[in-house]
């Protein structure tokens, strides 16, 4: 009897951090805070490496620029429902960068269709435009991607991919802006 109410404990508590996290309610931590000063990013239009400001705002300055999903994506670390995020079937050459600062963050040529219902991609633009860390959240070890410029949550990247990296950055399309090439 204890260890079936133990049981059903442990799952309550599982459902609620879930639904805490993936409505962006309870204990979902904020976006870190890029260090300050210049960082050097990779611009796809310059086709080389520039020194950008960090973007450092409050939560309310964030809300203003943000829809609601957007910043529950990108500043609560929340996560789209699969196939409903607005690049699923975008097909287009060109770039993705993110919704809150426009980093460039990845190349149509790095996408590919891996039937999870989210963006993903083998590569970024560069390396230095995002950032990882480890992500304990959900019961789960996994490595969260943020863009480097703002701190913006973009969504994880596991070591399931295709050739030439082998990783999947399984990205939230809430998180990205697509800019379409010739």
């Amino acid at each position: 009897m204890r260890l079936a109410l133990l049981a059903v404990l442990v799952a309550l508590l599982a459902l609620g951090a879930y639904l805490a996290r993936e409505t962006g309610a309870g204990t979902a931590p904020p976006a870190p805070v890029p260090a300050p000063g210049p960082l050097r990013l990779y611009s796809d239009n310059d086709k080389g490496y520039v020194l950008l400001p960090a973007v450092v705002k409050t939560d309310e300055e964030w809300r203003k620029q943000l829809t609601p999903e957007q910043f529950r994506v990108t500043r609560r670390a929340g996560t789209e429902r699969a196939f409903t995020g607005p690049h699923g079937n975008e097909h287009r050459h060109g770039l993705y960068r993110c919704v809150a600062c426009g980093t460039d963050l990845f190349r149509s040529e790095a996408r590919f269709d891996s039937g999870t219902g989210w963006p993903s991609f083998f590569e970024p633009v560069a390396p230095d435009n995002v950032e990882t860390r480890l992500d304990r959240s959900l019961f789960q070890v996994r490595v969260e991607v943020l863009c480097r410029r703002c701190g913006a949550h973009l969504g994880h990247v596991f070591s399931d991919g295709p050739r030439p990296t082998g990783l999947r950055y399984c990205m939230n399309g809430t998180a990205l802006a697509f800019t379409p090439r010739p």
